[in-house]
């Protein structure tokens, strides 16, 4: 099992307070640390700073990219939230992908309602347009850093995204015509309805996975290829990959009944955050499938097919895993994976701006 290796603190500034509170993805590109709040419509980019054996690793130089100023976005005000959940990176084409939860949600009951009140608010379910968003929008260096960009004209790359709109998008137009899949669409992310909460990038394909629903134990994750739209450059479609015509393959995981939290590729392998579907405090695992993925053939992956790398810390009502990244080795060079929290307890705030993530040794495989 892996161990905790040192802190990572990331510090904001100038920003809301709460924007360190709620980090729901973790990318790094180079020097710098790509992070997102869940309730925003914006990227965050930190430089990452060495460390000296022992100190903690400090990430600050805080820069924030509204996503509105390279996408078109279904509802293009900044306290519309995209629910961003899934983060990666395409190095070989030099592109940042990011994805919205494509999720519902149900308006929650408060203490200062009536019964009567609170009862209507839980009959309510509500549909972010922007959360039905996929996009991948172009890195590029800048002044010793990286900073994106809308349209690179030296190589030709556009930022460009899956064609949609308030209501949906075509993946969502896809899984409402799968019989195992559709009817989660019309239930609420916490509930166990169709919920996107991670980001693998595999050459031309992506991979999704869902913290719900999950299926008799067994977690959904989904295969997609998005390319550009004949004509376009900014609007993408996804290809024809799955059985009879579909537009996506499906993969089927036993993570002990937990749903995917985040996805990151480590060499041939991916690596799984696991936790609960359901808004609960609960176990929290990291899980590595080795060697995933090169088939190209759809999946029913067992437990004793995958490796458990580490359990993670979670709190009651607060700390709870959601984002995680590869982190450049340390100085014994070991590979370290890093986990951000979203509703981070007070012992890992600091000060008015920054917050504590965790890097953790990842052991190789046996």
């Amino acid at each position: 099992m892996s161990e905790r290796s040192n802190v990572a603190m990331l510090c904001f500034g100038p920003a809301p307070a709460s924007l360190r509170d709620g980090l729901s993805v973790a990318q790094q590109i180079g020097d710098t640390l790509w992070v997102a709040n869940d309730e925003t419509t914006s990227l965050e980019r930190l430089q990452i700073h060495d460390a000296a054996p022992g100190d903690v690793v400090r990430c600050d130089e805080h820069q924030s990219f509204a996503l509105m100023k390279y996408l078109d976005l279904p509802i293009p005000e900044s306290d519309a939230e995209i629910d961003i959940e899934g983060l990666g990176y395409a190095t070989d084409s030099g592109y940042l992908w990011v994805v919205g939860s494509h999720s519902l949600k149900r308006k929650k009951a408060e203490a200062d309602k009536t019964a009567q009140k609170n009862i209507k608010r839980l009959s309510t379910l509500e549909a972010d347009g922007n959360r039905f968003l996929l996009a991948r929008i172009p890195v590029v260096q800048q002044n010793d850093s990286y900073a994106l960009a809308k349209k690179v004209d030296s190589d030709g790359r556009t930022a460009a995204q899956l064609r949609g709109n308030k209501v949906g998008n075509d993946l969502t137009a896809q899984i409402a015509e799968d019989e195992q899949l559709r009817d989660f669409l019309r239930i609420p992310g916490k509930d166990n309805g169709f919920d996107i909460e991670g980001l693998a990038v595999i050459g031309s394909r992506l991979l999704l996975g869902l913290r719900g629903p999950v299926l008799r134990g067994w977690t959904v994750m989904l295969e997609i290829e998005p390319e550009l739209k004949d004509g376009s450059s900014d609007t993408l479609v996804l290809k024809k990959i799955g059985p009879d015509g579909r537009r996506y393959r499906k993969h089927f995981f036993a993570l002990n009944g937990l749903g995917v939290r985040d996805l990151c590729i480590s060499g041939d392998d991916l690596l799984i955050l696991a936790g609960p579907t359901m808004d609960l405090d609960g176990p929290v695992t990291v899980f590595r499938w080795r060697g995933g993925f090169v088939s190209g053939e759809e999946s029913v992956v067992f437990a004793d097919q995958l490796e458990t790398v580490l359990d993670v810390p979670f709190g009651q009502g607060d700390d709870h895993a959601e984002g995680m990244c590869l982190f450049d080795a340390d100085e014994q060079g070991r590979e370290l994976l890093l986990i951000v929290y979203d509703s981070a307890a007070q012992s890992r705030r600091h000060g008015d701006l920054s917050v504590e993530g965790d890097l953790f040794v990842l052991s190789p495989p046996d």
